[in-house]
């Protein structure tokens, strides 16, 4: 394994080599980027410079700019970087025989099983090694089965926050806002960076998913602040549970969410936005960086106007009968492209990260479309994007949504990870499905903790959909009362999903869904007290 390279005290020599290095290696065929870089840099400094450079250059020349610092940041990385190196050989690609540009059609896609599982953290890295100061490690959450560690600069991290603090501005408005950070404090990339990037932005008190806390915090400060509460989606939603429990006035307070981490439903959104004037999520993994896509006003009022209007949906985002998540993203930073499955591939064109993600695939599926092409489509239907906001099509139950002019971005759709889902006949059935369809149900809601999406063998050795609910009250709940959910589950399900409608006609007591009920953290929900996501699938054991 490479040693970490203790670069802590460095020799003038070793300084007078390193930029050497860095001026040779920029001087080859990608040298006339270097001014570009500086004018974006400097640009980046600043939120009104940011939005102008935005609204002001053609899309198509954001695009191609980002391609070029994408394809310029894969030829640094075949290199330098000891791990892609060896990738780039292993996969019969030869890293001495790649010209700067042009050259992303001939790079296989990393994952964590190719690319992360294969080598070590320092061998990922520029160089072979990091610097110790500035330095730090994040773990992921471990959704799928095993936590990774993740390596990251003091200048990465210094424009994550700088993305975050823009980001809120943009969504939140420019006055006065205090930030109680709701995401899980440690190792995590989300709770530590959203911390320190929203300071930027305002007042911030990293508290944690603790809800005694939050409640007690805003009960010291009062109404007459602005507050944000960021977490992960259905924290937020306990959080407004006990909050109503407990008699707290949530309608003299004025409380806006950022969410993360996890999908989130519209009708989920819906149960939020009773209490919150605005809800927004990001979009990021930490297998790449946070802040990678953001929900703006313009994206949510296009995914609310497409819940409402099938035709619209599959113009924006083709036959897939689900609602994805819909961003914006930054293509000067992120490039991102489809692969053949569906999936997003993203390449991170700065060069200051100190493990560089190289047509990166986190397996999530999805699409791209650009702001002029979301334009056009919409104007089809005689929808202008530009007030789109202001439609009654987008409202959500406190009336219209929050309103910005909205930024030129493209946008990035996300339906979720391609392996999380249940097969039942051949019907996949999505975590996304079921949200939407408990989250329909007024009587449901103000009990509903958690859900899990499984399948199971009934008496009969057939394989059936069997959904668990957590509940904060079990009164009245019943073999009756089951009986009644799951009808109602397999009608939400006919009605959203494709597959789950054809296999239904074909197979109607299989595909009938079997629901399950328990108290708080009881029976397969224990283990929950001890993750930092909830689980949505339960996995069969072999």
């Amino acid at each position: 394994m490479t040693e970490i390279a203790d670069q802590s005290r460095p020799t003038g020599i070793r300084v007078v080599a390193r930029h050497a290095g860095a001026w040779l290696i920029g001087l080859g065929r990608g040298a006339w980027l270097f001014p570009l870089d500086v004018i974006f840099k400097t640009v980046g400094l600043r939120y009104g410079w940011l939005t102008q450079l935005f609204r002001r250059t053609p899309p198509r020349l954001l695009a191609g700019l980002g391609q070029l610092r994408a394809e310029r940041a894969s030829w640094r990385a075949a290199k330098r970087v000891p791990a892609y190196r060896d990738f780039l050989e292993q996969a019969a690609v030869d890293p001495d025989d790649l010209f700067p540009f042009g050259i992303l059609g001939r790079l296989p896609e990393t994952d964590k099983r190719n690319y992360i599982d294969r080598y070590g953290l320092m061998e990922r890295c520029v160089g072979g090694g990091v610097p110790y100061p500035g330095t730090t490690i994040d773990e992921s959450s471990g959704s799928t089965g095993t936590p990774y560690n993740w390596i990251r600069g003091r200048r990465e991290r210094e424009v994550a926050h700088r993305n975050i603090s823009f980001f809120a501005r943009y969504a939140f408005g420019e006055g006065p806002l205090v930030t109680l950070n709701a995401f899980s404090m440690g190792a995590w990339a989300a709770g530590m960076n959203m911390s320190l990037g929203m300071t930027r932005h305002g007042i911030v008190k990293s508290i944690g998913p603790d809800i005694d806390k939050l409640l007690s915090t805003l009960t010291y400060l009062g109404p007459s602040y602005r507050f944000l509460i960021s977490g992960y989606p259905p924290f937020l939603k306990h959080l407004l549970d006990e909050g109503a429990r407990r008699g707290f006035p949530w309608d003299r307070y004025e409380v806006h969410g950022l969410v993360g981490g996890e999908g989130m439903t519209e009708e989920l959104r819906d149960v939020l936005l009773e209490r919150f004037r605005s809800v927004y999520s990001g979009y990021g993994a930490t297998d790449i960086e946070i802040g990678m896509a953001a929900e703006s006003p313009v994206s949510v009022a296009l995914r609310r106007l497409a819940r409402r209007r099938p035709d619209v949906r599959e113009a924006l985002f083709g036959d897939d009968p689900r609602l994805p998540m819909v961003f914006q993203y930054n293509p000067l930073i992120h490039f991102l492209e489809v692969n053949e499955l569906g999936e997003i591939i993203c390449t991170v064109s700065r060069l200051d990260l100190l493990s560089p993600r190289i047509r990166y695939n986190v397996h999530d599926e999805g699409g791209l479309l650009g702001f002029a092409t979301a334009r056009e489509r919409l104007a089809a239907f005689g929808f202008d994007i530009e007030r789109l906001g202001e439609r009654d099509e987008t409202a959500g139950p406190r009336g219209p949504l929050p309103w910005s002019r909205p930024i030129p971005l493209p946008f990035l759709w996300v339906n979720g990870r391609r392996d999380a889902t249940i097969s039942v006949m051949g019907a996949n059935i999505y975590p996304e499905d079921i949200e939407t369809v408990v989250y329909r149900d007024p009587t449901l809601v103000p009990r509903l903790h958690s859900f899990l999406l499984s399948t199971v063998d009934d008496e009969r050795g057939v394989p059936r959909p069997m959904v668990a609910l957590e509940l904060a009250d079990l009164a009245g709940v019943d073999d009756r009362w089951r009986a009644t959910m799951a009808d109602q589950l397999r009608d939400g399900l006919t009605g959203l999903n494709i597959d789950y409608r054809s296999s239904i006609a074909e197979f109607p007591d299989a595909m009938q869904p079997i629901v399950a009920t328990y108290g708080l953290g009881e029976g397969p929900f224990a283990a929950d007290a001890k993750r930092i996501k909830q689980r949505r699938i339960i996995r069969p054991t072999s």
